[in-house]
């Protein structure tokens, strides 16, 4: 059930601004992330040019970037504290665009460097994109106010998935022969220096004042913590965060997303040849228009969510709606318009699941590290991925026939059914608290936010009650002379 708590506090002095600075911040964050996944699936568009120009197989490279990435998402949560959010990606746009240099070497000469050269980009990129996957939460909180944290996440979260819909597009373009490669991995170069260059003149760590009062007294609490206190390492903080009400639910569907959305871009090209779809260029697009899907998805429902906090209403709504949607994308009699919208359609619902779940474990788990909470769900989610895809391709020359002579159900989509109908029956369990929007509420109990999923416990109310206190003594106290002078909520 949802209900409204509210804590009155009396004629509660405005603590918060919103810049326009956000926006600018996402924009870098989100274009980031878009190269990086970009570089990952660069060649995945012309495999035959890599086979040729290497004598090695291009999946191999992704695999490298993806190994990288996981064992980069254990140590990221500790850089992010020691050095800072503008530090850590500033940093990795720097690692990224080196990483990029030594793919495409010498520019505008036509030829492509050594493989070796290029394994090593590769790595560097791989080392870089954690730092993107895993701080979009850290920066919507940093940031954005209450009502545009879930669109700020599904945002930068769910553009990498442009980044490949740009390796099919663009690299399905440019590289038909080795010095088309070359052409293409310098354009990739040029495009992430030039991102770079402008995230370190304009990317910045935080705002003057907090966007939100859940903000304020985070804030006010990391700074009365001992500077000296042991910090705890990934596996004692993910331990932490298991143990919390509510965040293995949101896990289980972020998971559960990011595990379905892998798979159907792994075998986009199988299940479109599968229906009489043969053209490359209808086939790029195809795969181009599942992933902007995803990202246009993932921006209209976390929205909804924004103004409304119905977190645990849209996860299932999206996984219902992912059901339904298999069954006739996974069906061999399915024509092929009914193919293309199905996979149109399903990008848009299972996309914007990881984001909004991204957020909701942030909210049930506050006042925990928000990149560490994205850092835990990317990890889990990347090598549940790696593991799922081969057994979905194993699983892929099975067939199950349907009643009534209405054709064959394929493997590997009867389990992406049973996946996402066992993640929909554990998420359905979701009963805690949000905890976040209980103190922002507590702050202004008229504002449109002001709604949380279940009842607050007696430990939360004690929690809640020590937040307010910091609240009352720091940001409604400390900032009240700043507040009084500041403009007006800049939106």
């Amino acid at each position: 059930t949802t209900e409204i708590y509210t804590l009155s506090l009396h004629d509660a002095l405005p603590i918060s601004k919103l810049y326009p600075q956000r926006w600018v911040q996402l924009g870098y964050l989100a274009v980031l992330a878009l190269l990086s996944d970009w570089v990952c699936f660069s060649v995945a568009a012309a495999p035959e040019t890599w086979v040729q120009t290497y004598a090695h197989d291009p999946a191999t490279l992704i695999d490298i970037f993806l190994f990288t990435n996981v064992f980069f998402c254990f140590v990221e949560p500790a850089i992010v504290r020691r050095v800072g959010l503008r530090n850590c990606i500033v940093g990795a746009a720097v690692v990224m665009s080196s990483g990029c240099a030594l793919r495409s070497g010498i520019p505008l000469t036509g030829s492509v460097p050594s493989y070796p050269f290029v394994v090593a980009g590769t790595i560097l990129v791989g080392a870089a994109q954690p730092f993107f996957q895993c701080t979009p939460p850290l920066l919507s909180a940093t940031w954005f106010g209450a009502e545009e944290r879930a669109t700020a996440t599904a945002t930068a979260i769910n553009f990498n998935q442009v980044g490949i819909a740009t390796a099919f597009l663009v690299g399905g373009a440019m590289a038909g022969n080795a010095e088309g490669l070359a052409s293409y991995f310098d354009l990739i170069t040029l495009c992430s220096v030039l991102v770079t260059i402008g995230a370190v003149l304009q990317f910045k760590e935080k705002p003057e004042l907090p966007p939100s009062s859940s903000a304020a007294a985070k804030i006010l609490e990391d700074s009365q913590a001992d500077p000296n206190a042991r910090v705890p390492s990934f596996f004692e903080t993910a331990r932490q965060l298991l143990a919390v009400p509510g965040f293995t639910r949101a896990l289980c569907a972020f998971v559960v997303s990011i595990g379905v959305s892998n798979v159907l871009s792994a075998f986009i090209e199988e299940i479109l040849i599968g229906v009489g779809i043969t053209g490359q260029e209808t086939i790029d697009l195809a795969g181009a228009g599942f992933q902007a899907a995803i990202v246009l998805g993932g921006i209209v429902l976390g929205g909804y969510v924004d103004r409304t906090k119905q977190y645990k209403v849209v996860t299932q709504a999206c996984l219902v709606a992912a059901l339904l949607l298999l069954l006739p994308l996974g069906n061999t009699a399915s024509t092929a318009p009914v193919v293309l919208g199905t996979l149109i359609a399903l990008g848009a619902m299972v996309g914007p699941v990881q984001p909004i779940n991204a957020e909701l474990a942030v909210e049930v788990a506050y006042p925990a590290d928000e990149n560490s909470i994205e850092a835990l769900q990317q990890l889990c989610g990347n090598l549940f991925s790696a593991l799922l895809v081969p057994i979905a391709e194993g699983a892929s020359t099975g067939r199950l026939k349907v009643p009534g002579g209405l054709g064959e159900l394929r493997g590997d989509f009867m389990l992406l059914t049973g996946l996402t109908a066992t993640g929909l029956a554990f998420f359905s369990t979701f009963d805690s608290t949000l905890r976040r929007s209980a103190l922002e509420c507590a702050v202004d109990e008229e504002g449109d936010s002001c709604k949380m999923v279940g009842e607050l416990t007696d430990d939360e109310e004690v929690e809640l009650e020590r937040e307010m206190k910091i609240l009352e003594e720091g940001p409604l106290g400390k900032l009240s002379d700043a507040t009084a002078t500041a403009d007006k909520p800049t939106n």
